[in-house]
Order: structure tokens, then sequence, then C-alpha cells
């Protein structure tokens, strides 16, 4: 039986209700995205594993280039300063966001903790 990442699940519903919060306000089709990215992580908080660790770390980095790109045009055209669930709710927050959890989820996949729950090394050197 392998571990539950509690930090990953924490993480995970967090990101979703965030997402859903933003699609509730109008967010528009960008707000998806953290919806999907925080279903993925609770599953693998759930899941475990190195190699799906790695897919969802790159999926994530692809997606935010997305939307920091998406972002940074929505940025031009809306002109104004923005109130603080605005940006929350924005796609070049979502964007930002994307990228440095999937560098995270990347160097995370190589951790010597993952690699022991997922019986890849034979004794982990994590330190309380």
């Amino acid at each position: 039986m392998r571990a539950v990442s509690v930090v990953s699940v924490v993480l995970g519903l967090g990101v979703f209700v965030l997402g859903i919060l933003g699609l509730l306000s109008g967010g528009g089709a960008g707000s998806g995205i953290p919806v999907l990215i925080g279903a993925s992580l609770a599953y693998l908080g759930f899941r475990g594993g190195r190699r799906g660790t790695v897919v969802f770390g790159h999926g994530c980095i692809v997606a935010g280039c997305y939307l920091t790109a998406w972002g940074v045009h929505v940025a031009q055209v809306v002109g104004s300063a923005p109130t603080w669930l605005q940006i929350v709710t924005q796609p070049l927050f979502w964007g930002l966001f994307s990228i440095f959890g999937g560098i995270c989820a990347n160097f995370h996949a190589f951790c010597s903790c993952v690699r022991k729950m997922s019986g890849e090394e034979k004794s982990a050197c994590c330190k309380d």
C-alpha cells in the first residue's frame, strides 16, 4: 500500500477550490486549468509515484506558459489597476503559479522520499 502525501492532497484541493471560485466569479475559461491542476495534484497525492509527478510537472509548465502568454495579452488590453480578486482570477497569476509549481513537482519527483515511496530506493535519507 502506498503512502498518502497529505501536502499534495491539501494543496490540490486548495487549488481546485480557487479554480472553482475563479470560474464562479467569471474568470473565463482560464480558470478551468487550475481546476484540472488541483484535481490532478490531489489524485497524485493519493496515488504517488515518480513517473506521474514528472508528467504532472511538465504538464503544469506547458499550461503555465500558455496561461502566462494569455495573461500578458489580457493585462495589456485591460490596462487598469486590478483588485486582488481580479489578480487571482486572471490567467497571468495562474500561469506563473503553474510554471513554478511544475518546476517544484519536477524537483520533488527526484527527491529521495518520493523514490522510497515508489520503491525505487531501498533507504531514504529524508530527515525530520
